[in-house]
Order: structure tokens, then sequence, then C-alpha cells
């Protein structure tokens, strides 16, 4: 299969800018991070742009394969778009706002578009389901850390 490379840049370039702009919107706060209460597993704030990075890059990727599938995809396609703007506003509503409780309901959300979405992907093209693991794994882990920090704050 040849790569399509405009299809692939942009499938790319689209969870890298909204994770991008999450994080700009969110820059001030992991000093607040850094100062609450965390449970015991929380790890230290620099991991957290690595590990972000490589989710997006396999959501990407997962993207595109799912776009130059030849399957239809629309509803895939949308459910992604929904779960990506969903964990946009995550980052806003824990960081900024500082409302865990209501994060940790709203991870909850994001955490079943993210289900929806891994099951669509999978229909369509069992490695782009495989690539979106990762993510769903490490939104379980996020919702460990949200209930406890607003637990414990």
């Amino acid at each position: 299969m040849k790569i399509q490379w405009k299809n692939l840049i942009t499938c790319l370039a689209i969870p890298l800018a909204v994770g991008s702009l999450s994080a700009f919107l969110t820059r001030n706060n992991m000093e607040t991070f850094a100062s609450i209460n965390k449970p015991p597993l929380a790890p230290p704030g620099w991991l957290f742009p690595v590990v972000w990075t490589i989710l997006y890059i396999l959501m990407g990727i997962a993207s595109y394969l799912v776009l130059t599938s030849g399957k239809p995809n629309d509803t895939a396609l949308t459910v992604y778009g929904i779960q990506l703007a969903s964990n946009f506003f995550w980052s806003i509503i824990f960081f900024n706002m500082e409302r865990y409780l209501f994060a940790f309901i709203w991870l909850i959300l994001l955490w079943l578009l993210i289900l929806k979405t891994v099951s669509l992907f999978y229909g369509i093209s069992k490695p782009a389901g495989y690539l979106m693991l990762p993510y769903l794994l490490w939104v379980t882990f996020a919702g460990y850390l949200n209930f406890f920090i607003y637990l414990l704050n």
C-alpha cells in the first residue's frame, strides 16, 4: 500500500495541533499540578507531554489507516473527532478551572468515546484499533489520578 503523504501529515497534524493548543492554554497550570496532593503512582510532570505526544502520533496514524482504508468511515472519524474535542476540554476543566470532580465525570465520557472509537476503528482496520489501545489505557490511568486528586484536594 502506497503512503498518501498529504493525508498522513494531515492526520498526524490534527491531534498534535489539538494537544499543542491544549498544552498552550494550560501551560501555567503545571505549577498548580506540582503543588496539589497526588495519589501513589502519580508520574513526574515531565512525563505527561512525552506520553501525550506519543499518543497523539498513534491517534494520527490510526485515523490515517481508517481514512485510507477504502471502507465507509464517516461515523468512525466523527466519533474520533468528538473524542478529540472532549480530550481538549478535559484539560481546560482540570487545569484551568480546577474542577476535579467535573473533570473526572468528563473523563468518564471521554473514556467511553475512546472505547467507541477503538471499536469503530477496529471494525475498519484492526491495526488502527490496536493503535488506539495505549490511549485508552492512559486515559484509564488518568481517571485513577483524576479521581484521587479530587479526593485528596
